[in-house]
């Protein structure tokens, strides 16, 4: 039920001023306001100087952190509020609240358990608390059944990196799926209408049914999580994974390429080290789906390297592509820096940030997209065809989402 924001902004309020808090999340515009920050993220935290309210506000370009103590607090907190934020979220240690500010200036208030969740950690110093704890019964069975656990539930030392690699990719995700709820691009996962999540190229689905675990049987959400590889090997595993933990109703595989791959709308579109253009098919595939939440980590970016190694470097930039090593890391930053603007010009909020891999390389990166939905700016449009043909480029994802690409173009803002 509507409620006027007048009434719900003071209890608002008094939970992020609370000793319960755990953390806060402002975004979203609301109708009419102004807003001088594109998010806020409010938490409390242990300095040695005593227990503070820590408060994070990001605009275009980086983020803003200041700690305040109880006086200065309430300060900050009515200077968010002030914004024109339309949308929070906030847990505390017992429950989470969800509020959307209507067109018509009323708020619509949504509140559940928190669950089984942990707290994020309130200390600077402090080792983060694994979300994916092996004291979790279905943490630990899951853990064990894939080899990272021994019978006694102990990460093994040989598969450290596989454990944080794993734990690394689900705070990611927990992180994108909150955000995008907050700014209501993602609907709350009800038992009538679960979140469909899919993972295209999931190969020997770790961190397919990390999510699943995570998600499900953590956290507690109603969620179906669906893998896709190519190849049957890995399809009759990853199913019968699913079968001996007891989870194969929420927790499916299918062997097929990513074109082909039931054509059904998903919420949450996932795609890890798939090869070359793989990862175009699947970004397209969400594009397509409109879907309001992608996770992508490329890998391979052969496409791009072979068109610029076969053409002139525009100047003045000749010492970029000159020596072999220097090419092919620029132009694997070029091709996700493509796909990074096509999705922002097709209706998505895109950032990267860096991802534990399981390869050879300790880190890569990881493209995180939530779906707005808002056209682009002519800068936009121009920005990206001055790129592609001051390189003369062919960018794989622009062909496959070239319906899209179009009608973005005309639905541009001046």
């Amino acid at each position: 039920m509507a409620q006027p924001w007048a009434d719900v902004r003071a209890e608002v309020r008094e939970l992020l001023l609370a000793p319960s808090l755990v953390r806060a999340v402002a975004a979203g515009r609301r109708r009419g306001a102004a807003l001088e920050w594109r998010r806020a993220e409010v938490r409390p935290v242990e300095l040695k100087a005593g227990r503070r309210l820590q408060v994070v506000r990001y605009d275009e370009r980086q983020a803003h952190t200041s700690n305040y103590d109880d006086t200065g607090a309430a300060e900050a907190v009515d200077g968010l509020l002030e914004q024109g934020f339309g949308n929070w979220h906030v847990e505390t240690t017992d429950e989470v609240v969800q509020v959307r500010i209507t067109k018509k200036g009323d708020a619509m208030t949504h509140r559940s358990p928190r669950g089984d969740a942990p707290a994020p950690p309130s200390g600077h110093d402090r080792a983060k608390p694994r979300l994916l704890d092996v004291e979790h019964a279905d943490v630990r069975a899951f853990l064990m059944a894939v080899g990272v656990a021994d019978r006694s539930g102990v990460i093994k030392p040989t598969k450290q990196d596989k454990y944080r690699q794993v734990e690394q990719f689900v705070r990611l995700l927990d992180a994108a799926v909150s955000d995008a709820v907050t700014a209501g691009a993602l609907r709350e996962a009800t038992p009538e209408k679960p979140w469909r999540v899919v993972d295209l190229g999931c190969g020997n689905a770790y961190l397919t049914v990390g999510a699943y675990v995570w998600l499900a049987r953590v956290r507690r959400l109603p969620v179906a999580v669906h893998g896709v590889d190519v190849r049957e090997s890995f399809r009759d595993r990853n199913a019968a994974l699913a079968e001996e933990l007891g989870w194969s109703s929420g927790l499916t595989f299918e062997a097929a390429s990513i074109e082909d791959a039931a054509d059904e709308p998903y919420d949450v579109v996932i795609a890890l080290h798939a090869c070359d253009t793989a990862t175009d098919d699947a970004l397209a595939r969400a594009v397509h789906w409109q879907a309001p939440v992608l996770l992508a980590a490329p890998c391979c970016h052969h496409d791009l390297q072979k068109q610029i190694s076969r053409r002139t470097t525009p100047s003045p930039y000749g010492s970029l592509t000159r020596h072999g090593l220097l090419r092919e890391r620029f132009v694997d930053v070029l091709t996700d820096a493509v796909r990074s603007l096509l999705l922002r010009l097709v209706g998505y909020r895109v950032d990267t940030v860096e991802f534990v891999s399981d390869l050879h390389t300790p880190r890569n990166l990881l493209i995180r997209a939530v779906r707005t939905g808002a056209p682009p700016t002519r800068d936009d449009l121009a920005e990206y065809n001055a790129l592609v043909a001051d390189w003369s480029i062919a960018p794989a994802l622009a062909a496959r989402i070239a319906p899209e690409l179009d009608d973005a173009r005309a639905r541009a803002r001046a």
